[in-house]
């Protein structure tokens, strides 16, 4: 009985094993030179390829009657041979961290074969990583280590309990001293996640203040978009979230900012709460943040950071709140942005030559980068390292 019992039994696995698709695997390795070899098994596919956000174009926006678009996804095509093995072999690849997916037949998905992925806003990408010079600060190193909290906080201007990242350097839990505090906005279509899934900003930190390179120093990373509570899926489902006044542009973010989140800080945790010991920074529509905070709140922090924003439409307003803020005597403030930058150049050009006209001596970093982590991985550490001296 038990013999035929098991004749049945791998009677049965063999079966379902041949009435299942043909299985999908594959490989990526990173080779001596920095290529990067992709392997696909997917015998039943007709079309496969790989787009990575090393490949020129990746990302890219072009701009129709004033309107930002999507360019078109760029991939570069893998090779099938008799058994169903698709590969490529691109590169070699400038050290650094790269998301990348596969586009098989049209769609696109990410790597089944690496676990390693991230979230960028609404877009999951697998990831292979560079070692190199250029890459060594967003590299897991053996330094000691900060922690990233998700933390929840009352926010009455909003009308919600909200959630944050907050970064505290290695020995804060251990130790009796106070840290001065840098609050790191997100950009557009990210969230609260952002500066640490693609951004590495714990890493950075942790990296920089191993080499003695910056202070140590608490992070606050909150959402920037008034009618979310959190990351997709992180948080309570959020009611009327299209009302009037919640959209990014409503300013209601920049006055939570101020009147529910800087307060919970500096009663929760062991901060320096003066402004000499206040930094703040942003990339794209948290760099707006920025500079709409510190414009509103000239007395609030020290150093000011814009990165990949600007003003489009100047106004006298605009220069009495700017001499205002001059007038505060700020220590810094950083300008970056990259000059393939097509969403954000020519505000920056022109958020320059209103703090020019003002009396700022503003610290400007003109990079060849478009608008990407690239450029925003670049601009933190050499905003963080200016910080708090």
């Amino acid at each position: 009985m038990k013999a035929v019992f098991s004749s049945i039994f791998f009677s049965l696995i063999s079966f379902l094993a041949l009435a299942q698709p043909a299985p999908t695997k594959s490989s990526m390795e990173v080779l001596e030179d920095k290529r990067v070899k992709f392997t696909l098994y997917a015998p039943d596919a007709h079309d496969i390829g790989v787009t990575g956000e090393w490949m020129e174009g990746y990302g890219s926006f072009t701009v129709e009657n004033g309107v930002f678009k999507r360019g078109p996804i760029v991939t570069e095509k893998l090779v099938k041979d008799d058994t169903g093995l698709w590969t490529v072999t691109l590169g070699p690849l400038k050290p650094n961290s790269y998301g990348y997916a596969y586009v098989i037949d049209g769609v696109m998905v990410t790597d089944p074969g690496n676990v390693i992925v991230k979230r960028d806003g609404a877009t999951l990408l697998s990831v292979v990583f560079i070692p190199g010079k250029e890459s060594e600060l967003i590299e897991m190193k053996d330094v000691p280590h900060g922690s990233v909290n998700r933390v929840w906080y009352n926010s009455p201007t909003l009308g919600m309990n909200r959630r944050m990242l907050v970064y505290t350097p290695a020995g804060y839990e251990t130790s009796k001293e106070k840290y001065p505090v840098l609050y790191l906005l997100h950009g557009g279509s990210i969230d609260e996640e952002g500066w640490t899934t693609m951004g590495k900003a714990h890493l950075i930190l942790d990296n920089l203040i191993a080499q003695g390179k910056a202070k140590p120093m608490i992070i606050v990373m909150p959402n920037g978009y008034a009618n979310q509570a959190a990351a997709p899926g992180e948080g309570p489902v959020v009611k009327n979230p299209t009302a009037p006044g919640m959209s990014f542009q409503s300013g209601l973010f920049e006055k939570s900012l101020v009147n529910d989140i800087i307060p919970f800080i500096e009663s929760v945790y062991r901060v320096k709460a003066d402004k000499e010991n206040r930094a703040i920074t942003g990339l794209s529509m948290g760099g707006m943040h920025s500079f709409n905070i510190t414009l509103e709140n000239p007395d609030l922090f020290s150093y000011i950071g814009v990165f990949s924003a600007g003003v489009r439409t100047p106004s006298p307003e605009i220069e009495k709140k700017l001499e205002a803020l001059k007038a505060s005597n700020p220590k810094l403030y950083w300008v970056g942005c990259g000059v393939a930058d097509i969403l954000a150049y020519p505000g920056t050009q022109t958020l320059l030559e209103l703090l020019d006209k003002t009396g700022f001596k503003p610290v400007y970093r003109e990079s060849e980068g478009a608008h990407t982590w690239f450029t925003w991985r670049v601009y933190l550490p050499e905003f963080a390292v200016l910080l708090f001296k």
